[in-house]
């Protein structure tokens, strides 16, 4: 499974790149408003640090503005990833845009039937939003696997992106569940690393060291 990051945040974007770990990113425009700066210069940074797909945000809500937006933004740089909203005007910029070649992350999805909708216009990537369901009192992740099971059967090149990811729990379920991609904040790829049993065996491994290192003395 992929990780990408979803963040605006340069700083954050290079930290993790540089660790190689990184297969891409996601953004939006509130990611993007809170950085302040111009929008499009950062979304060129990004693409040149992670050298995969960055997913960028039309604002547009009509079909016209969307095409216009998207072509756009996919002229920034080769790596730029068109992201629209799944609604009937979002559909339809899908399905014009992969027709001429662009790649679409069709977002905001809640439910299988939506994603099944996005895959048949073209969608490269579909993002449900599982953490935003599990705050109504459903299971993100069910819906999660009812994707991947439509997918798989049906043989559709769409892949499934995870977002709205709130913690490593999230993102080991989609890996086992067989998610194309996982995108979570950099805090929360942060706490993947973290294990106190880790810090512990570190700590202890060191200590023994540096015993054995006096007794020499």
């Amino acid at each position: 499974m992929k990780l990408f990051v979803d963040t605006g945040n340069l700083k954050e974007v290079e930290a993790l790149a540089a660790l190689g770990i990184l297969d891409g990113a996601t953004t939006n425009p509130s990611l993007l408003a809170k950085e302040g700066g111009d929008a499009r210069q950062i979304l060129r940074q990004i693409c040149r640090l992670v050298q995969g797909p960055v997913s960028a945000e039309v604002v547009a809500t009509d079909t016209a503005g969307m095409l216009r937006e998207g072509r756009e933004l996919a002229a920034i740089d080769e790596h730029i990833v068109i992201k629209v909203p799944f609604t009937k005007d979002g559909v339809r910029a899908c399905k014009a845009l992969a027709s001429e070649g662009h790649r679409v992350n069709v977002t905001l999805v809640f439910s299988a039937a939506q994603a099944w909708l996005a895959a048949k216009v073209g969608a490269a990537y579909v993002s449900p939003f599982v953490g935003r369901l599990d705050d109504i009192g459903a299971t993100g992740m069910d819906l999660a696997r009812q994707i991947v099971d439509i997918f798989q059967r049906g043989r559709y090149a769409t892949e499934l992106l995870v977002a709205s990811v709130r913690h490593p729990i999230h993102i080991i379920e989609a890996a086992r569940m067989g998610a194309d991609v996982a995108t979570a904040p950099a805090a929360v790829i942060e706490q993947c690393f973290r294990h106190p049993l880790t810090d512990i065996g570190l700590e202890r491994f060191l200590k023994d060291w540096e015993k054995a290192q006096a007794a020499r003395v």
